[in-house]
């Protein structure tokens, strides 16, 4: 073998980083976003399990920032924004490894029609999943109240609780489906090889990598589901179990599917329904019962 042959090409070193590069970024993204936001709710659902029964509390999922207006409409512009800083962060790593961060996780509207179909079936089915875990958990004591909003009523509140929930939506698809399945579907190719190249990709530099084979699916899947359950566990144990059966879902479909589009706009509409619609929704009962 030359040394031609034999010496890496800087091209190469940059587009299939080693295990250990891989297993670092996944733990710094996670730390900065959703994996820290699931430790805090882990604290919270303990201190919250040690100082009254949970059917007894109420969490407030979009408070007021501040009591004047100007500064509370600047303030939760500024949550959103700065929220968002990780979904940048993984499409730039995406970037830097030659791929096209939105072909590869099909964050794009070359599908829109396709893509908003499925999103509003899956919208429908876990809507009606959401609302029945909801309840039970609020029967069994294990889920505390849930205030959508307690923001003060002013021109822009509506608007800021739709671009809340497009901020959730996008943080959470984006990091902990599209980009997390990605990186431990990398992860499970070089499985043995920690610097060998992956065993398949698209020529184009454009697809993401697909867990497998079996045993590899379920605990991607697994993985995925977990940590989004983890980040909800401050509203109660309902809708962390709520959530890791929206995890495992939402990640077999995304693995057939290939586009992530879909899963944004299922979790856009959740969250808008929560948020914008939940004065609609406590006047019928489901919340603060």
């Amino acid at each position: 073998m030359t040394a031609t042959e034999s010496a890496p090409h800087p091209a190469d070193t940059l587009r299939y980083p080693s295990r250990a590069v891989v297993w670092w970024e996944i733990i710094i993204v996670l730390a900065l976003s959703l994996g820290r936001s699931g430790v805090y709710a882990v604290v919270d659902l303990m201190q919250k399990a040690m100082t009254a029964p949970l059917r007894d509390q109420t969490t407030t999922l979009n408070p007021s920032l501040a009591n004047e207006e100007l500064f509370d409409l600047i303030r939760q512009l500024l949550s959103i924004g700065f929220s968002l800083v990780p979904v940048l962060l993984v499409c730039h790593l995406v970037w830097i490894y030659g791929r096209n961060p939105f072909r590869t996780f099909g964050l794009d509207f070359r599908r829109f029609w396709t893509d908003a179909g499925l999103g509003v079936t899956l919208f429908v089915v876990m809507g009606a999943g959401t609302l029945g875990v909801y309840a039970l958990g609020r029967t069994l004591g294990l889920t505390t109240a849930l205030v959508g909003s307690a923001m003060n009523e002013y021109w822009w509140t509506t608007p800021v609780l739709v671009l809340s929930a497009l901020r959730h939506s996008l943080l959470e698809e984006v990091i902990v489906l599209a980009w997390l399945l990605d990186r431990i579907g990398y992860l499970q190719q070089l499985r043995g090889t920690p610097t060998a190249r992956p065993k398949t990709f698209h020529t184009t530099m454009t697809g993401a990598f697909r867990p497998g084979p079996a045993a590899g699916l379920v605990a991607a899947v697994a993985v995925s589901a977990l940590v989004r359950a983890s980040y909800h566990l401050y509203q109660g144990i309902g809708p962390g179990v709520g959530n890791l059966i929206m995890g495992v879902v939402f990640a077999v479909v995304y693995l057939r599917y290939g586009r992530v589009m879909p899963f944004v706009y299922a979790h856009a509409l959740l969250d808008i329904a929560g948020f914008a619609g939940y004065p609609l929704l406590a006047r019928l009962g489901w919340f603060g019962g």
